[in-house]
């Protein structure tokens, strides 16, 4: 941890978003806070996170909700979520931090259980009235949420008051807002008309990943 803050240091730059502990991302983990056998881990991970969020003024803190278990039933996943994000939430409170959470889609994720912004909202919602806690909000990635076909201009002015993070690549392959079929300068204008007030992560595959200079010649 001392090293990773040390270099945002050295680096000059700002952390704007952090995930907690989401298991091995490359092997298809996608978050451990709804399966019993990660939740300690899970639980283990909340301090460093908010250690670092307070060290580093990061603001956003990533719970992946984790994929469906086959020898887990739904309801016991869901009931540890709830509990565990609610942990979270009252961890992150002290140092000014919100938990968000994300949908992602089932295509690339087919085990993930969250693959709407009704769904992952449905979560949220749940928390803030059964533990009271209020930081804990959606993390809007247009890629998922496009790739699942949403409305995408509709989502972003009816849960404009629940957003506190949004995430950006293009579909269907995930490149650069310009090159497939999300109308970019259309969304962003109307982020800004809404006065939205967060970051936007750029979360797509370079065009070459060989010459990353070229990775933000869209903007």
């Amino acid at each position: 941890v001392d090293t990773f803050v040390g270099a945002l240091r050295d680096a000059g730059v700002q952390l704007a978003a952090l995930n907690f502990a989401g298991g091995d991302l490359a092997a298809g983990d996608r978050g451990l806070l709804s399966l019993p056998e990660d939740s300690a881990a899970f639980r283990d991970n909340i301090d460093v996170c908010v250690g670092i969020a307070a060290w580093t003024g990061c603001t956003v803190l990533n719970a992946l909700f984790g994929n469906r278990a086959d020898d887990v039933p739904e309801r016991l996943q869901d009931e540890l979520a709830l509990e565990n994000l609610a942990l979270a939430a009252r961890a992150a409170a002290p140092v000014g931090a919100t938990v968000v959470v994300e949908a992602l889609n089932s295509y690339d994720s087919p085990r993930a259980p969250l693959v709407s912004s009704q769904g992952a909202l449905a979560v949220i919602d749940e928390v803030r009235a059964r533990d009271g806690v209020t930081n804990i909000a959606f993390l809007a990635d247009l890629y998922h949420l496009g790739k699942m076909g949403e409305d995408l201009p509709e989502m972003l002015a009816r849960d404009a008051g629940d957003i506190a993070h949004i995430q950006v690549a293009d579909i269907p392959d995930r490149g650069a807002p310009g090159t497939g079929e999300l109308d970019f300068p259309a969304l962003f204008g109307q982020l800004a008309a809404q006065g939205y007030q967060g970051w936007i992560g750029c979360e797509y595959k370079a065009s070459d990943p060989a010459d990353s200079s070229t990775s933000f010649g869209w903007r």
